[in-house]
């Protein structure tokens, strides 16, 4: 026997205030006994702190407790049969009662996960394993609670050389200099790129490439210390290779959804992001580290990194 939940979004993506709605699907070769069919839906913040990002004591509390957004369980139908052949059982369960608590977005990060599932369990009692069926589905801000269309990103200005960077650099760079100016979107909806423009003005050594990295950085509450950690979420290249000076580079970065999601200050924790715009000398140094850390300066790399704002609008 085979169980399948099947929303009626092909998208899954679902608002705290409307209904979820599907379908669940039982193929048996022969008609079957249950002792009911119930269908719970979990929404929760999951929290980890990882030994890298927090000191010796911190690293002790491992998986922190996570935070409940939703917990409820109906009964689809009572107990009975279900008899041979395919079977569809519709449902619709209201996701939000008055009195709950904010719905979070559906985020997948590296230290925090906020997940929203369906659960669909028919149980057949202590002889016989119960079946069970679990589905992922998205939650997206509220409707009411989102900025009117349209919200023009909020830029930037930016400005790269030699004297700007914290880190040791090549010799040469050093000596010859370099310049790269430019602006970027410092407040971003969800639902448009990142956008701006650069403009290589000088440099005496080559360029190898030019590319836009975005980060999240995610902060925890342990106990009454707030561990936060920065880690890469995508790279887009601006460029390959040598560029011509004084000429408008465009810049457009697509945000990847489950990846990203509305810039969160909560009291446990928070999500935030940064864009970090990274320039790669030509050396025989990148030859050798082609794959080198991206959260560590290198000799041959200069960068600039800008907070962003994400939010979601209609």
């Amino acid at each position: 026997m085979s169980i399948e939940i099947k929303l009626f979004r092909p998208n899954r993506i679902y608002f705290p205030a409307e209904p979820l709605e599907g379908k669940i699907i039982l193929k048996s070769p022969s008609s079957i006994s249950h002792y009911g069919i119930r269908l719970t839906l979990d929404g929760s913040v999951n929290r980890q702190v990882r030994g890298g990002s927090a000191g010796a004591i911190e690293a002790l509390y491992g998986a922190v407790k996570p935070i409940r957004i939703v917990n409820k369980s109906v009964e689809i139908r009572p107990a009975g049969k279900i008899g041979s052949g395919t079977t569809e059982i519709p449902f619709s369960v209201i996701l939000r009662q008055q009195g709950d608590d904010r719905f979070y977005e559906t985020f997948h990060g590296a230290n925090i996960s906020i997940q929203y599932l369906v659960t669909v369990d028919v149980m057949r009692g202590y002889l016989y394993k119960s079946l069970s069926a679990t589905m992922e589905f998205i939650i997206d801000s509220d409707k009411a609670n989102l900025f009117e269309p349209p919200v023009p990103p909020e830029m930037v200005i930016f400005y790269i050389t030699q004297d700007t960077q914290r880190h040791p650099l090549l010799p040469e760079l050093r000596s010859g200099g370099f310049r790269v100016t430019g602006k970027v979107s410092s407040q971003c909806s969800l639902l448009d790129p990142i956008s701006g423009e650069l403009i290589v003005e000088a440099s005496a050594v080559p360029i190898h490439s030019i590319d836009l990295q975005l980060h999240r950085v995610e902060s925890i509450l342990v106990g009454e210390k707030i561990v936060t950690e920065s880690s890469l979420i995508q790279t887009t290249q601006a460029s390959d290779g040598d560029v011509c000076r004084r000429v408008t580079i465009p810049i457009y970065v697509i945000l990847p959804r489950l990846l990203t999601c509305p810039t969160v200050l909560a009291g446990p924790f928070s999500i935030e992001f940064k864009i970090s715009i990274v320039i790669t000398f030509e050396s025989e140094l990148v030859k050798l580290h082609p794959k080198s850390d991206p959260k560590t300066p290198r000799l041959w790399l200069a960068m600039e990194t800008i907070p962003l704002e994400l939010i979601r609008t209609k």
